[in-house]
């Protein structure tokens, strides 16, 4: 994937200090920024205008669904008390995204019907 520009910042008119907006030259076929307020123009660096980069922190733990505790296909352990309830079994597995293979952590569900607390270690 390609790195864009990381940030496109906002122009002012060197004459009257007005912001300036990006405006096509359709006889040149080049982009301008060009101020509303008087004549002043000038040549884009940069055919990109607009930069919007969306950042996602996402924690692993809140997309684990509780259902797990259900699946007879995973393993449970006695070793790693809930840090909430204390209950002593737990489902646990580890997770398919790429940062959590990349890390080889556990995490790991209470099997206590009203507590079913998520967590890792």
């Amino acid at each position: 994937m390609a790195e864009g520009p990381g940030f496109v910042g906002i122009r002012f008119c060197q004459e009257c200090n007005n912001m300036l907006y990006p405006k096509e030259d359709k006889e040149n076929k080049v982009l301008l920024y060009a101020c509303r307020n008087c004549d002043y123009r000038q040549l884009a660096d940069s055919p990109c205008i607009y930069v919007n980069k969306i950042m996602h922190e996402v924690d692993e733990i809140t997309n684990i669904v509780t259902d797990v505790v259900g699946d007879p296909t995973l393993p449970r352990s006695e070793d790693h008390p809930c840090p909430k309830c204390r209950h002593r079994e737990a489902v646990f597995f580890q997770s398919d995204t790429v940062k959590a293979q990349s890390e080889m952590r556990l995490y790991y569900v209470c099997t206590k019907p009203n507590c079913h607390h998520r967590w890792t270690e």
